[in-house]
């Protein structure tokens, strides 16, 4: 049988009855509950504040994972940059190409934006997404050392 055809669309609104699943599904994969109220109000803000640009994959008619990438700066380049800080395919359909196609979009984005590049962060054990935004050209930053601050 013939794979559905992969389809990407940048998330509006209209999308959240599809996206907001996944979104909440993204976060238990974090290991935080389930709340799909909590997600979809989440992501409604985000596009309605233009805060963040979204892309939804499509197998089929069945949404398939996202991308969801935050503005920043470079201030020493003097250029803009995208954050990828969200990056979900569903369980039942990874290593089927979508994840790839989802950081091709991405990097598409950020050539027709002008941006430096995009950055992302990810989890010391999770080996599958490592290998895969290696195999994908992003490579490890060995110059700088990460930190934060939570409140």
């Amino acid at each position: 049988m013939k794979p559905a055809a992969l389809r990407i669309a940048r998330a509006g609104l209209t999308d959240l009855d599809d996206l907001a699943p996944l979104f909440d599904g993204y976060r238990q994969f974090y290991g935080q509950r389930s709340d799909p109220a909590a997600a979809e109000a989440f992501l409604r803000e985000r596009i309605e504040r233009d805060e963040s640009v979204i892309y939804l994959a499509y197998t089929g008619r069945e949404a398939a994972g996202f991308t969801q990438l935050y503005p920043s700066f470079s201030s020493v380049s003097l250029k803009p940059l995208w954050i990828l800080n969200d990056l979900y395919v569903r369980s039942d359909i990874r290593r089927g190409g979508v994840g790839r196609a989802l950081l091709e979009r991405a990097r598409l984005h950020a050539i027709e934006t002008r941006a430096k590049g995009l950055v992302l962060s990810t989890g010391i054990g999770n080996k599958a997404a490592q290998t895969l935004y290696e195999s994908c050209g992003w490579q490890r930053d060995n110059d700088f050392s990460q930190y934060h601050l939570l409140l």
